[in-house]
């Protein structure tokens, strides 16, 4: 067994809490980690993990080489990086995650730009509308929309995204265009369940936020979804802008009250923040803060 391969093994199985974690972020199997670590252990003539049925915990020993090692991981990752690839792109995996649609329309459209630029990078991209543990799921950076939960994270602020109300001219020449708040009340609105709070459509005039309790047949935890189903002429929706400019361009969809705003929304990237950064890591955050709010990326 390689050293550097034990120390992988153990910080893995540190950060993902079980030899089986620590298999599946590094491509092999239990038994094998499992191996690897009583290894390492044997090598260094100390114990490093207690193991129990349910979990793994450090010892002292275990905490002392926990406190350096994922740094000193990083740093060897670098290093010959920068030897290997001086007169070639980045290399290794990048491991992102993000919300599911805004991942397929905004963020995959990014990740294939930048490894264009770095044909040696292997892109690991997960798609998922749960907020991800990055240290238990190996992710480099997360790209979160809305309110951030107070976490060790690093967060990045790469712009805003806007909610807009819309619906399509078949649907508003049948129903009628809402031109007040209390217009809203008797249409069909489809609600997308990811958005927080108690379900009522947070709505701006005039510097005022309005809290519009909204009904409808269709209730759907996708942002795709809602906006599928207001192109069928099924309602109103509350749908992010960036989802729809392309059928506001061309007359698929009508902003329904135009001088109302809904919620603007931080976009931020995240990451750890006690362990120092690989140098692809680095250069994708710079890449997305550079790009991800240009008209190319809009369009």
């Amino acid at each position: 067994m390689d050293l550097v391969d034990g120390i992988r093994v153990f910080v893995a199985s540190v950060e993902t809490g079980s030899f089986s974690g620590a298999a599946a972020r590094l491509g092999m199997s239990p038994k094998l980690a499992s191996k690897y670590m009583g290894e390492l252990e044997a090598q260094l003539g100390t114990q490093l993990l207690h193991r129990t049925t349910r979990r793994l915990g450090l010892t002292a020993a275990g905490e002392q080489l926990m406190a350096r090692a994922p740094d000193w991981l990083n740093e060897l990752e670098e290093m010959t990086g920068e030897l290997r690839e001086a007169r070639r792109g980045l290399s290794g995996t990048l491991r992102v995650s993000a919300p599911v649609t805004y991942g397929e329309l905004r963020v995959l459209p990014l990740m294939r730009r930048f490894r264009a630029l770095h044909p040696d990078l292997t892109i690991d991209l997960r798609l998922s509308d749960r907020f991800v543990d990055l240290a238990a799921e190996g992710i480099d950076v997360a790209i979160r929309i809305g309110r951030l939960d107070t976490s060790a994270l690093i967060a990045r602020k790469l712009g805003q995204i806007s909610l807009l109300l819309v619906a399509s001219p078949a649907h508003l020449d049948h129903a009628g265009r809402p031109e007040t708040f209390g217009d809203l009340v008797p249409h069909c609105c489809i609600r997308d369940t990811n958005m927080r709070g108690d379900g009522a459509w947070p709505l701006t005039e005039d510097g005022q936020i309005h809290r519009i309790t909204v009904s409808g047949p269709y209730l759907v935890n996708s942002a795709r979804l809602a906006r599928d189903l207001v192109i069928e002429g099924e309602g109103i929706a509350l749908c992010h802008d960036y989802m729809v400019k392309a059928d506001l361009d061309v007359g698929r969809l009508e902003h329904v009250l135009p001088g109302v705003c809904g919620p603007r929304l931080d976009v931020h990237a995240v990451y750890i923040g006690q362990r120092r950064l690989a140098r692809r890591t680095r250069a994708f955050l710079d890449f997305v803060a550079a790009n991800m709010f240009t008209e190319e990326a809009r369009s």
